[in-house]
């Protein structure tokens, strides 16, 4: 089994080779090259891979592309990716501290919350339930965030991007497993794609990518657990303000008794409001703005400890001994497990370290935690329970009750602070998850404003932002208590904690490829912690936490539906897609007239012609001189360089003046650029190109002065336009060009002979056939460049199933109707715009 785009093995590896040198393809008995890459060419031309898997086939070593989609790959000197082996130590202190205000803000408040949820569902009978719940945090501290997320799941990020969707995009670099039909062997060329595939020597990593490829069944299965996890992401970042803000805010009753939890919420609702209406101006300095804060909160947090420790003395260290976890669900029996969902909550905010790694890097989030934040939050659960040791009934609000009443307003002022700050970094965390999913094709384009020039990732999402805002006023104001929010808080956290671990265990097998027992030992014992977990969280969803499994149920049929929209929409434009056939039939002229400039039809397809062309050619007189097809598309990797963004190819022969452009982005790429900017970076790539591929076309002639020819050839020179006119085929720019229908082949190799037709006897220099043609571009870009659109809408047959008609023509045709539209990111003036639609019935 041949992987693309490698070629030569190196001590038993596989290894990666430039574009530029020879290429290995699949021979099959009668010598016939087979390219994956191959595409619109006659069948005579070319064979496709795919429908001759029975064929015997052996490798062979043929010359390098003449016209192929990784020209621009090979100038770039080396890869994007976070790089933070070169700091200093000093830097990796100051980074490590900034990790405080951005990563730890939610799991440094759990504090507040976790013993008053756990003994609201199992409450304390005698001391020795204290030690047993105190055992269950310390020890779910330990392996969940410490063990799973700080010494496992951040070395299985993207190249420094962590969360669901950096997961599955790294899944789908090195296994076929995207629904969508649009990779490209071209797309394993750009230089931050870092591919590792999988050495043969393990033949299981092997077998795993190949029942991943093959199987759509799995394929849908991983998309729908990628797709639960980020809606249960999302969830979170609805309970995380409200349970964050409500318990921060419900020390008020501990400092003033005549406080009631109506004024509490009413409080809540207020900071609530403020905090989304500020999300707006961005974080791009929140981890040195907040940091500080989040390092007197932290230390607060340890020194009200240890403070308590000294007063109520030491037994409570005995709960490092397990054992007491044992008595506790022996006593306590239903009541333990129910209590489990209050335990989980002390490990909040451990998928926040994995998600917001884009920021840092792993050794200064493994620092923080390690050094800092871990020891500060045991410190304060084991205050706490010294103190419940000798006033049992406080349970509600341990925290503020414990804390000494000469520091009680300073500790209420940061915790507030800390509250803010962790519901505003969930939010945020909220609006990348988003991005990436809409990049992956998974969520409705929305409106993204990006809040920073310097960094990338800080986004804001306006429909977004307020669709949280009201989410969360509506928990704070329907269940007013923060154990009712804090069951829905475990089952989001536990939701992505749960898809989190699958998708790791993949990473494991797939990338990784470790000793088999040690990748079952980590599924088996952290998925069934978290399926026991989950259960305790489950038992408890009649009290109104069900709500959270709703709105969680709702983002993910949302998600899947436009992913199945988006996936039915292109596998029918490719199968309508218009032949090459069909358009040397037509000739150079395509049917119409050639009016000066360019036209930049935007598409969805990699491949092929797409069939909305067909409409411009039908509905309008004329078509522009030069056509590029233009397709926006997001590649598995979170950052494409700005010199591997353009890929090019000719779709039809050179007088054609066709090409088709690929425009990659990464999932978190900025699209910032105006539509001037992008059309100057189109050109300059294209001329590259082209000059390029004069060059290797040279080369490969190896002096045979047997090369392509521009000579005029008689045409037609009168044409009967669709709507009846006559018109005369002597159009500007493309007087001097010839008319030809000689079929060429758009991806030949050194081993291919172009064919020469009888009527083309004479040849032009290739100096002056490559100035010609860059004139051409420029006299093109003179006469203005115009965006033509086609708006392809779908509907389902009208013999399909009830459902599907249900869900194509009402809940995706609504979705479609209402995001935003792709040409809205390069803000291109009405004046340069031209639609058509058309409709698809799938």
């Amino acid at each position: 089994m041949a992987e693309e785009g490698l070629i030569e093995r190196e001590n038993g590896g596989l290894v990666a080779m430039d574009s530029s040198e020879s290429r290995w393809v699949f021979q099959n008995e009668d010598d016939s090259d087979v390219d994956e890459d191959e595409e619109d060419l006659p069948p005579r031309m070319s064979l496709d891979s795919e429908e001759d898997d029975n064929a015997e086939q052996r490798l062979i070593r043929t010359g390098p592309r003449i016209d192929s989609f990784d020209v621009e790959a090979l100038e770039v000197p080396g890869a994007h990716r976070n790089d933070y082996e070169d700091f200093t130590m000093g830097r990796k202190i100051i980074l490590a501290f900034q990790t405080l205000g951005v990563v730890y803000g939610d799991v440094g408040t759990s504090p507040l919350y976790t013993f008053s949820v756990m003994f609201s569902k199992s409450p304390i009978k005698e001391k020795e339930d204290v030690l047993g719940a105190l055992s269950l945090v310390l020890y779910i501290l330990i392996l969940i965030p410490l063990i799973k997320y700080v010494f496992i799941v951040l070395w299985a990020n993207d190249d420094g991007e962590g969360g669901t969707f950096a997961l599955y995009s790294l899944i789908c670099r090195h296994a076929k497993v995207s629904l969508l039909p649009n990779q490209l062997p071209s797309d394993s060329r750009i230089s931050s794609f870092r591919l590792k595939v999988p050495s043969p020597e393990l033949e299981r990593s092997l077998k795993i990518k190949e029942h991943l490829e093959s199987s759509l069944t799995l394929k849908k299965l991983l998309l729908m657990l990628v797709l639960a996890g980020t809606s249960m992401v999302i969830a979170d970042g609805v309970v995380t303000p409200a349970m964050s803000v409500m318990s921060a805010v419900g020390g008020l009753k501990v400092g003033i008794a005549a406080v009631e939890q109506d004024q509490v919420v009413m409080i809540s609702v207020a900071f609530l409001i403020i905090l989304f209406s500020v999300q707006k101006f961005g974080t791009s300095k929140v981890g040195l703005a907040v940091g500080p804060a989040l390092f007197i909160w932290f230390c607060s947090l340890g020194g009200i400890g240890i403070y308590n420790l000294v007063k109520y003395g030491y037994t409570v260290l005995n709960a490092f001994n397990p054992v007491h976890i044992y008595y506790f669900f022996k006593r306590n029996s239903t009541q333990a497990w129910l209590s489990l969902g209050g335990c989980l909550l002390c490990a909040t905010g451990s998928e926040a370290m994995f998600a917001d790694l884009c920021y840092f890097s792993v050794r200064s989030i493994q620092l923080t935690f390690v050094f800092l934040v871990l020891p500060c939050l045991m410190l304060g659960y084991l205050g706490q329970a010294a103190y419940l040791m000798e006033n049992q009934s406080n349970y509600d609000q341990v925290f503020f009750s414990s804390v000494p009443s000469g520091i009680f307003w300073p500790v209420f002022f940061i915790a507030n602070i800390a509250a803010l700050i962790a519901s505003r970094t969930m939010t945020t965390a909220t609006f990348s998850c988003i991005k990436q999913s809409t990049a992956l094709g998974c969520f409705p384009r929305l409106k993204i404003i990006h809040t920073s020039r310097k960094f990338m990732g800080q986004i804001y999402i306006p429909v977004i932002n307020w669709f949280l805002l009201v989410s969360c006023l509506v928990f704070v104001c329907t269940f007013a208590s923060i154990n009712e929010i804090g069951n829905a808080y475990g089952i989001a956290e536990l939701g992505v904690m749960m898809m989190t671990t699958i998708l790791v265990t993949i990473v494991m097998l797939l990338i990784w490829q470790i000793n088999i027992i040690i990748v079952l030992s980590f599924l088996v014992f952290f998925l069934g912690l978290e399926l026991t977990l989950f259960s305790s969280v489950l038992w408890s969803v009649g009290d109104g936490s069900w709500i959270i499994l709703v709105f969680a149920v709702v983002l993910f049929l949302i998600m899947y539906i436009w992913n199945y929209g988006s996936k039915l929409k292109y596998e029918t434009e490719v199968k309508q897609k218009l032949s090459t056939d069909l358009m040397r039939q037509l000739g150079c002229n395509l049917g119409t007239i050639r009016a000066p400039g360019i036209g930049l039809l935007y598409n969805e397809l990699v491949k092929g012609v797409p069939a909305i062309f067909g409409h411009f050619l039908t509905t309008l007189p004329a078509i522009h001189s030069m056509v590029i097809f233009v397709c926006i598309k997001y590649v598995p990797v979170p950052v494409v360089p700005q010199s591997e963004r353009f890929l090019f190819r000719r779709v039809c022969p050179k007088s054609y003046h066709i090409f088709r452009c690929i425009a990659r982005y990464g999932y978190k790429d900025v699209r910032k650029e105006n539509h001037q900017t992008f059309e100057q970076l189109l050109i300059e790539s294209l001329e590259k190109f082209i000059r390029r591929e004069a060059q290797e076309r040279l080369l490969e002639s190896d002096g045979d002065e047997d090369t392509e020819s521009d000579d005029e050839v008689n045409c037609s020179r009168l044409l009967i336009a669709p709507n009846g006119s006559v018109y005369s085929l002597g159009a500007p720019l493309m007087a001097d060009y010839s008319c030809t229908d000689k079929p060429i082949l758009e991806a030949s190799t050194s081993a291919e002979v172009i064919p020469v037709l009888p009527g083309d006897q004479s040849t032009l220099d290739a100096d002056q056939s490559l100035e010609r043609e860059l004139s051409f571009i420029r006299k093109a870009k003179e006469s203005g460049v115009v965006y033509l659109l086609g708006h392809g809408d779908i509907r389902a047959r009208k013999d399909s199933w009830f459902i599907k008609k249900l869900v194509i023509n009402y809940f995706y045709a609504f979705l479609r109707k209402n995001c935003r539209r792709g040409i809205a990111n390069l803000s291109v003036p009405h004046t340069n715009l031209m639609q058509v639609g058309m409709q698809y019935m799938v």
